[in-house]
């Protein structure tokens, strides 16, 4: 999932020859009724899985919890794949009653099977260390040793069969209908602006126009059609902070965030440090804003600033431009990696259209092992919408080559889950600053340093508001809208410091995060992410051809060891708490070039650049006088 604050989206009227790039679920279902009839037959195989190992797990040996894994695990892939579908089909219409009513049928039919086969992980993690010791001298368990050693690590904070029957079938009426409705609120919404009544995806996108009156404009218009929805937002984020307390309380998780750094299999520790690392260096956020502000002529650099071109950015990429671009960027870096990528063009596994009704942003599902991955964009034509179809296809190649790990082993932690996927984006990213000149490299780094601001500085202020609200709502009960909104801005402003001028409008900017409501602690994991491939994609330049072969087995790999030791593969040490430091040079190194580029540039350059930048603002002046 793209990790930027906004979501980018165009001109509507412009085309970019993705209007019918639409995926193609028949891969999965051909239509509802194989769906159905796929539910029953899986319905019966995980019947026939209780009735087999009910009570026996203890008394199996290696070869006999092999075969039983096995048949664990194709219950899973089936229901796997009949969600994928379902979910798919909703993302692409979300304002559909049928297919949100399928979306939710699934859901609590999946969850009905899930717990027939509930058992086989509650009595795995009951066994005696010694037991556990002698099945894992077998080859047998191989292919599912590292889920079976992650699942015992839940042992402390698991509860009954019973207990967690019943925690599973509530969610389908408590956290997950939250999510939906979170969902389907911003995805109704309409945002006023020039007479025109815009989607979320386009009113945030005028953020990223030349013409400073537009991004004020935008940027009051997103406002008022967030308050509009204040309540039920700010409900909806009580709710999930309370829901979060209720069931830490119920499984003993000693912190807000313990149960997220046990899913990312890293140490409280190790976050702590990253968290630490980042927020530490706060001065670069400070120092490239002020750089920004001068680049673009400014006597103060607004929140709705941040993300305005440089003249060299706005260049257009029909679809076809950007598919070359892509394919040809991980081509250079290796063969397999744009054959897989082809796939994902030729095949029907993208959806790039705008259209009503779709899930905004974009994300690559890694569907199940026996299908493939399908990514979603909403495709505008811009240079970053480029990156972040580098972006997903990263994730797709990353989910696509991990499959033969099955479905148990073959997804990874969110802290190396985005690693392919920022992986991707530098290539783009390299290829593109050396096919330009010298004025168009400044332009890309900026946009690029932009990126690299909302993917780790940025996400780590989030996970400071975060924590923040969870503490709050666990000491002071609910919170009122003020309360979330001046938590927001306290941590906001400490990583902009004095370099941006944050307006009364951005005080809920807070309520339309997804990430907050969907899976909280999430956002630590995009700056984790980031810097670990600044620092990978530092020995790739070293390195080569010989890192390619190494970063294709890490991708192969998917999550069937500890990421530590994954890492560790290609000379990375992630419990050195030092090792965010590279990466954060790495950015260090970026700002003094743009800086550099900056001065190197002509006089006349500069002046020009401020003229046309001034002459924007002026002509939009205008347009607005005449409006009032």
């Amino acid at each position: 999932m793209r990790s930027g604050e906004l979501n980018k989206t165009p001109n509507r009227a412009k085309k970019t020859g993705a209007e019918e790039v639409r995926w193609n679920l028949a891969d999965l279902y051909v239509d509802t009724k194989a769906l159905e009839e796929d539910l029953q037959q899986i319905d019966i195989a995980a019947e026939a899985f209780g009735k087999r190992f009910r009570d026996r797990v203890s008394s199996l040996d290696a070869p006999g919890l092999a075969q039983a894994l096995k048949e664990f695990e194709t219950v899973h892939e089936g229901l796997g794949r009949a969600h994928t579908y379902a979910y798919l089909n909703w993302c692409t219409d979300m304002e559909s009653p049928k297919r949100g009513a399928l979306l939710q049928k699934i859901r609590e039919t999946g969850a009905r099977i899930q717990q027939k086969i509930l058992f086989f992980e509650l009595e795995w993690i009951q066994l005696e260390s010694e037991a556990v010791k002698k099945l894992f001298a077998s080859p047998k368990l191989d292919p599912y040793r590292h889920y079976l050693e992650v699942e015992r690590l839940s042992k402390p904070h698991v509860l009954g069969e019973p207990e967690e029957k019943v925690l599973s079938e509530k969610s389908l009426t408590g956290r997950q209908a939250w999510n939906r409705l979170f969902d389907e609120i911003l995805g109704a919404a309409r945002f006023s602006f020039d007479d025109q009544e815009l989607t979320e995806q386009e009113v945030l996108a005028k953020l990223y126009s030349a013409e400073r009156e537009v991004r004020e404009s935008a940027a009051q218009s997103f406002t008022d059609g967030l308050q509009q929805r204040q309540r039920e937002l700010t409900f909806i984020f009580n709710t999930i902070l309370a829901d979060k307390n209720s069931d830490d309380h119920l499984r003993d998780y000693p912190h807000w965030l313990s149960s997220r750094n046990l899913a990312n299999e890293v140490s409280a520790e190790t976050v702590q440090s990253l968290i630490e690392a980042v927020s530490g260096r706060y001065d670069l956020v400070a120092r490239y804003y002020k750089l920004k502000k001068k680049l673009l002529g400014l006597e103060k650099l607004y929140d709705y600033d941040r993300y305005a071109p440089l003249g060299e950015v706005e260049a257009f990429f029909p679809w076809e431009k950007a598919k070359n671009t892509v394919l040809k960027a991980f081509g250079s870096f290796h063969s397999v990696m744009e054959s897989v990528a082809t796939d994902f063009f030729e095949l029907g596994w993208i959806d790039a259209s705008i259209r009503p009704g779709k899930k905004s942003g974009a994300f690559s599902h890694g569907a199940v092992p026996i299908a493939h991955p399908y990514v979603l964009v909403n495709y505008s034509g811009n240079i970053r919408d480029v990156q972040t179809l580098a972006h997903e296809l990263g994730h797709g190649v990353h989910q696509y080559l991990s499959r033969k790990q099955g479905v148990l082993q073959s997804g990874t932690p969110l802290v190396l889950a985005e690693t392919a996927s920022t992986f991707g984006e530098m290539l783009v990213f390299d290829r593109l600053v050396k096919e330009g000149d010298s004025n168009a490299s400044l332009s890309l780094l900026v946009s690029k340093i932009d990126d690299i601001v909302a993917t780790v500085f940025r996400q780590i202020s989030l996970n400071r508001f975060e924590d923040r609200i969870h503490t709050a709502r666990r000491d002071q009960g609910e919170l009122s809208p003020d309360r979330f909104s001046d938590l927001w801005m306290e941590t906001q402003q400490e990583m902009f410091q004095d370099s941006v001028q944050l307006g009364d409008h951005y005080r809920i900017w807070w309520s339309y995060i997804p990430h907050f409501v969907h899976t909280p602690g999430y956002v630590y994991a995009y700056a984790f992410g980031e810097l670990l491939v600044l620092a990978l994609y530092a020995r790739y330049q070293k390195q080569g051809g010989a890192f390619a072969e190494k970063y294709l087995e890490l991708l192969e790999s998917g999550g069937s060891d500890w990421p530590h030791v994954l890492m560790g593969k290609l000379d990375i040490d992630l419990n050195d708490p030092d090792f965010w430091k590279e990466g954060l040079s790495a950015i260090e190194d970026m700002v003094e070039k743009a800086e550099q580029l900056a001065n190197g540039m002509q006089p006349q350059e500069n002046q020009i650049l401020e003229n046309q930048t001034q002459g924007k603002q002026t002509k939009s002046k205008r347009r607005n006088r005449r409006r009032r």
